[in-house]
């Protein structure tokens, strides 16, 4: 349960119960969320809030290209160098809003303000817009999975809430179990799909093609792993001449 939802403690949320009995949480594991992938590059994404928190946010999302405007009137000093050297946009005030959110793509709350994140979170659901307020739930239309990234991979983990420390855990496990030659490997076959696009010409000849690379003997990943990238490109070039053979 997130550190700020639990019985007992002061309410957070939009219900304003005074004290927090939980019910706002409770149907969170049965919540079957979309998965996506978002393309930030270009979009305006606004952070309220300068803390610690704030910084964690701003860095993912500077992570992603995204155009990053902070909302706050103090900020952390890494904050402060990053607006300082024109990472981001800096507004020096406190979130006055719903016209603070114009032309924004999506806002991440980061206040121990309360009623400053249910402002937040009811200007951005008037507008349909992506909006998260962290650690808690019901202010949010979207939750940030653990991130575990190599190159071009990134695998999220979701606990859907319940357990943030455990999504830690698995996401250092995760990053053990899939290390830098998975990443290799997928630049590898993305140099490939140039010619299986322009020369397979169904999507389930593609599929097939890729998978007995991926998927066959010797195992690519083994190769990589033991430093012989030549052997697996060697493996794709021979993919290569059987595909187009039997399609001859």
């Amino acid at each position: 349960m997130p550190a700020q939802a639990y019985a007992g403690k002061e309410c957070v949320c939009q219900f304003r119960k005074g004290i927090c009995d939980q019910s706002c949480v409770r149907d969170m594991l049965e919540t079957p969320f979309y998965i996506a992938c978002l393309k930030l590059t270009g979009r305006r994404c606004l952070v309220v809030g300068g803390g610690d928190v704030g910084l964690e946010k701003v860095e993912g999302l500077l992570a992603c290209d995204a155009e990053v405007t902070l909302l706050a009137p103090i900020a952390h000093p890494e904050l402060e160098s990053l607006a300082a050297e024109g990472s981001i946009f800096w507004e020096k005030r406190e979130y006055r809003g719903r016209e603070d959110l114009d032309g924004v793509f999506m806002v991440i709350a980061a206040t121990d303000d309360s009623e400053v994140n249910i402002g937040v979170f009811d200007d951005a659901e008037k507008r349909a817009m992506l909006v998260n307020v962290v650690d808690v739930p019901p202010l949010c239309n979207f939750i940030l999975p653990a991130i575990v990234r190599t190159g071009p991979l990134a695998i999220a983990i979701s606990t859907a809430g319940a357990s943030p420390a455990l999504a830690k855990r698995m996401k250092r496990q995760v990053s053990e179990l899939f290390g830098e030659e998975y990443a290799r490997l997928a630049v590898i076959l993305n140099d490939a799909r140039g010619w299986a696009k322009g020369t397979l010409p169904t999507y389930q000849d593609r599929k097939e093609f890729f998978e007995g690379i991926v998927n066959g003997d010797p195992d690519p990943i083994e190769l990589l792993r033991d430093g012989d990238q030549y052997a697996v490109l060697a493996i794709i070039e021979s993919a290569k001449e059987r595909a187009a053979a039997a399609l001859a």
